[in-house]
């Protein structure tokens, strides 16, 4: 299936060095937060010299920066990737979510949890978190079309408020996921799944008003 804009263009694929500050920065900012820690830290996390990591990051910024704009080209490539010859496309949907909110590491919940915050008085961080959300709603838009062509989902489908429900769900999971070091998320997805696609089913367009009629005398 064919992406259904340019927020769907994945980047070009990182090295392997900045891959690995990537990571090494996720799990130092999961653990001290953007605030406390220091390119030092992030550094020592790389196995580099901190000169050595300015050469490619030159600000904690810039590194967030990175992480969103990594994340945001992941999910584009994972819809860009949805097509009905691999099979049901609502299974295809639920295997992404389950790639991005269960079976990535806790600590990218936390993350996720600090620049939703940093983004609320950060106009940057506000920037970059609305690319990742239109990069996401544009991959549902398309696979939602896709599914109500070929009769997975009713055509008569309410997909705006479809859509804000499922991301309200999501969002919340991912905030307890974050919160909750026990949080179960293994059952709790299950639970958020099946709410899903029942809501696919159960959340029709509304049926116009019917025009006034004159009472007549």
């Amino acid at each position: 299936m064919p992406p259904s804009a340019a927020a769907l263009q994945p980047e070009t694929t990182l090295s392997e060095r900045h891959i690995r500050i990537l990571d090494a920065a996720e799990q130092v900012f999961a653990r001290a937060g953007f605030h406390a820690a220091t390119m030092q830290d992030v550094a020592a996390a790389a196995g580099m010299s901190p000169g050595n990591l300015y050469r490619y990051f030159h600000s904690k910024d810039a590194i967030i920066a990175g992480m969103a704009e990594r994340d945001r080209s992941t999910i584009a490539a994972d819809f860009a990737a949805l097509c009905p010859s691999r099979g049901s496309l609502l299974d295809q949907l639920e295997e992404i979510g389950r790639k991005h909110l269960i079976r990535q590491p806790r600590d990218k919940a936390v993350i996720a949890l600090q620049i939703w915050a940093e983004a609320a008085r950060n106009e940057e961080m506000a920037r970059m978190c609305a690319g990742i959300e239109e990069t996401l709603i544009e991959g549902l838009i398309a696979a939602l079309a896709e599914a109500k062509r070929i009769g997975e989902l009713p055509a008569e489908l309410d997909e705006q408020s479809f859509l804000l429900a499922i991301s309200m769900m999501a969002d919340g999971f991912y905030c307890r996921r974050a919160i909750e070091p026990d949080f179960d998320a293994l059952a709790g997805g299950e639970v958020l799944f099946r709410s899903m696609r029942a809501l696919a089913r159960a959340m029709p367009l509304p049926v116009a008003a019917a025009p006034a009629t004159e009472t007549q005398s």
